[in-house]
């Protein structure tokens, strides 16, 4: 499955996509040769991006990393794979995850706002997630570890005892933005961090709009604050 990330250029529906025709990513690599039969409209580029042999290097060394660090792999088929992700077309087929988080929580709200955020709406965010701490105490509270709304969301269900997981767009050999370090590190004990994305990856614009739609995805609500 992480070599399967590896194959440059297909997005997340086509690996689905590909997975549902072959049953399973070993499928695919143990069956090169003959590809376009179990895959038909197999292109001959398609094949060659299969084969390339540091799809595979890369995948070692990530689980090498994982395993070094604590980090748990979550694969789109794993029983503990957040089912209300699942159903989302461009899921990721490969999740990394450090901490004790349940992502399959009974109830799930993400709650994300703007990085520049006013004192009132600071307030309102703490507010918003201290009620829910008394409403409904098992709550997940999902956000982005970005400053703003998403910090303040993550450090008030911490005092609030609940639990809080902060989606990354990077790896987890990093934390984006730094000042944020203490606070993520503090959520491992009830919560954690998620990501898509392997170690080494840096923190792009465009892989926060990735990390945007597993944030909404794994949650059956999502609350904003201030536009």
């Amino acid at each position: 499955m992480l070599a399967l990330t590896q194959v440059q250029g297909l997005e997340a529906a086509l690996f689905r996509n590909i997975l549902e025709v072959t049953g399973s990513a070993s499928a695919i690599f143990d069956n090169l040769p003959s590809l376009g039969d179990i895959l038909p409209g197999a292109t001959p580029r398609l094949k060659a991006l299969f084969a390339d042999p540091k799809a595979f290097e890369r995948a070692e060394k990530e689980m090498e990393f994982a395993e070094a660090h604590g980090i748990d792999i979550i694969c789109y088929n794993d029983k503990n794979y957040p089912r209300r992700l699942r159903e989302c077309d461009d899921a990721p087929i490969v999740l990394y995850k450090k901490g004790n988080v349940n992502l399959n929580a009974r109830r799930i709200v993400s709650v994300v706002g703007t990085r520049r955020a006013t004192e009132y709406g600071k307030d309102m965010c703490e507010k918003f997630v201290r009620e829910l701490s008394q409403l409904i105490p098992d709550t997940l509270v999902v956000s982005g570890l970005a400053y703003g709304i998403d910090i303040c969301a993550h450090k008030t269900a911490m005092a609030t005892s609940l639990p809080t997981v902060g989606v990354l767009a990077h790896g987890l050999d990093r934390i984006y933005p730094t000042p944020h370090r203490n606070a993520a590190k503090a959520m491992l004990e009830n919560g954690g961090l998620l990501t898509e994305f392997m170690s080494g990856t840096e923190s792009l614009p465009a892989y926060f709009v990735r990390r945007n739609r597993i944030v909404a995805g794994m949650a059956d609500a999502t609350g904003g604050g201030e536009s």
